[in-house]
């Protein structure tokens, strides 16, 4: 395995790759990595098979945060990180320096505006338009055939996806099933941020959502399900949701009826530490 932290280096190691028209499946990461990284790792490596390569990008994007704090404390474990990559079969690591990804009077950004009007894209201004900015950059850098994303963050997959259809990049987007501790809390790399007694109270997103989607397949309306899980969370002492919706899960846009395909996607506060996590019902 080895690691560029220069795109020259980068572009360097895979021209080879692309002349001889290989395989080459990104899995793009801010590090922290977890099982559910590992789990994507994994799924590229079978992907790219004997003769592909595998690139993890390990880069803790700035300009997707929209509170400073939170990109302050966001967790770095750069050690870990090479170990998971190189045990998942990892070939290349890309670990560039904010100033290396982006110029300092730069002017260009990649907006979505529909998808991301809702969700995380309504409660964090400017996220989305962070995230599609630097996949854009890294399509462009690594030219990969493949991307592989975790459906926790199920915006951003459905997100991704349209900007890869509307601006025709040559690269397929492959969706990864969410990766859960035993008890059932979606691993996050946020989830080092909790107390012990807020990792177990955090169990609560999953049973609400599980209790939905009973209630949703039953023919319960729309509001009456909403109602229920928003009390399920609020009756955890220190919780604060941020969104609890059920919305279309093509366009991401609020149900009033009870109708498929849908999704309820949560955005749930433990103390300062926010966790983000969905069911399709």
């Amino acid at each position: 395995m080895q690691t560029f932290s220069t795109k020259a280096q980068l572009k360097g190691a895979l021209l080879k790759h692309h002349r001889k028209h290989d395989h080459v499946v990104l899995v793009p990461t801010m590090g922290a990595l977890h099982d559910g990284h590992r789990a994507l790792l994994e799924q590229a490596r079978k992907l790219a098979g004997e003769d592909g390569v595998v690139v993890a990008s390990i880069f803790v994007n700035p300009i997707q945060f929209n509170n400073s704090s939170d990109l302050q404390t966001y967790p770095r474990t750069p050690e870990k990180d090479l170990e998971v990559c190189e045990g998942a079969g990892v070939d290349y690591v890309f670990s560039p320096a904010p100033e290396e990804m982006y110029a300092g009077e730069r002017s260009i950004t990649v907006e979505e505006g529909f998808l991301s009007a809702t969700l995380c894209g309504a409660s964090r201004p400017g996220h989305f338009s962070g995230v599609c900015t630097v996949l854009a950059k890294l399509f462009n850098l690594v030219q990969p055939t493949d991307a592989i994303f975790g459906k926790k963050d199920y915006q951003q997959l459905a997100i991704i996806r349209r900007m890869v259809r509307d601006l025709d990049f040559p690269v397929h987007i492959h969706g990864a099933e969410i990766v859960r501790h035993g008890n059932g809390l979606a691993y996050s790399s946020r989830n080092a941020r909790l107390t012990p007694e807020q990792k177990e109270q955090a169990v609560v997103i999953r049973k609400a959502m599980l209790q939905a989607r009973e209630e949703f397949r039953a023919g319960t309306d729309v509001r009456t399900v909403k109602e229920h899980a928003a009390a399920m969370i609020g009756a955890v002492p220190g919780t604060r949701v941020d969104y609890l919706e059920i919305v279309d899960a093509e366009t991401m846009q609020p149900l009033a009826e009870n109708r498929n395909p849908a999704l309820m996607a949560a955005a749930v506060y433990f103390g300062d530490v926010r966790l983000i996590d969905n069911i399709e019902l």
